[in-house]
């Protein structure tokens, strides 16, 4: 029997999802299916018992989004939420507003892949002429950052995601987990990537063919030492999940038409 339980997400789509563009650090909100995407989440925790005691997000607002229309859909809205920048989506560096087809179509679906779900490579980093540089180091939500903006990353690996979650998810995350606090955290595709890395003791190799749909929970089940007692499930109707896994990773992919 699991000692601890814990909810992990990637968040509802979010409007760049939609549109197959590189978000990461620039806030969007969720899309309209990602509203629905999230109110679907809850209901279905909600249905199968889950109540829970704290909730982390990262400092996006589709993040947070997702975790109050969760929140919402079960009745749980008093819950308190703890957001870091820590949990925040990978740093896509220079290729940030850019549409992964259409990368697909120049670089090739191969290197859109290993820019996208490879371990330790890191895409070429921003700079200050780059269209979404100030919008996001002049956000006033990394002004009350654990680090100065000087050391906030300009293009990360997720390896680097790893490396900038691990503190948090040992220095707050898993206090209150072992506290017996039942625990959501709604995340990002790769902050959630990077956690079941660490959690599940993914190889780097194996790592590149993980693959998170959004709005769809993931159930954790650990032992005394926080090690799985199974591999993570998706919660809900498996069929469609795996229908929402494909659409992620066709995101990388030329379309038809451009072939």
């Amino acid at each position: 029997m699991a000692k601890y339980r814990l909810v992990l997400l990637r968040h509802g789509e979010g409007a760049w999802t939609k549109e197959n563009r590189f978000c990461s650090w620039v806030d969007q909100k969720l899309s309209s299916d990602g509203i629905k995407e999230a109110q679907s989440c809850g209901k279905h925790l909600k249905a199968l018992g889950f109540e829970f005691d704290l909730v982390f997000t990262s400092v996006l607002s589709r993040s947070i989004q997702t975790a109050w229309l969760i929140l919402e859909e079960m009745g749980q809205e008093w819950v308190p939420i703890q957001s870091s920048w820590r949990l925040n989506e990978r740093h896509y560096g220079a290729l940030i507003g850019l549409n992964r087809a259409e990368m697909a179509l120049n670089h090739g679906e191969e290197q859109v892949k290993i820019w996208r779900r490879s371990y330790d490579v890191t895409p070429p980093p921003i700079s200050e002429s780059h269209p979404y540089y100030a919008e996001i180091y002049n956000d006033r939500r990394y002004k009350c950052s654990d680090v100065s903006q000087e050391n906030l990353p300009k293009a990360e690996s997720l390896k680097d995601v790893l490396d900038r979650l691990l503190p948090y998810w040992n220095e707050k995350i898993v206090p209150e987990l072992k506290s017996g606090k039942m625990i959501l955290i709604s995340a990002h595709g790769n902050s959630s990537r990077a956690l079941l890395k660490h959690v599940e003791g993914i190889s780097d190799e194996d790592i590149i063919n993980v693959t998170l749909p959004t709005g769809v929970p993931i159930l954790l089940e650990l032992d005394e030492n926080l090690h799985p007692l199974g591999p993570h499930q998706f919660l809900g109707d498996q069929e469609a999940i795996q229908a929402a896994i494909k659409k992620v990773e066709d995101q990388g992919k030329v379309k038809s038409a451009e072939k």
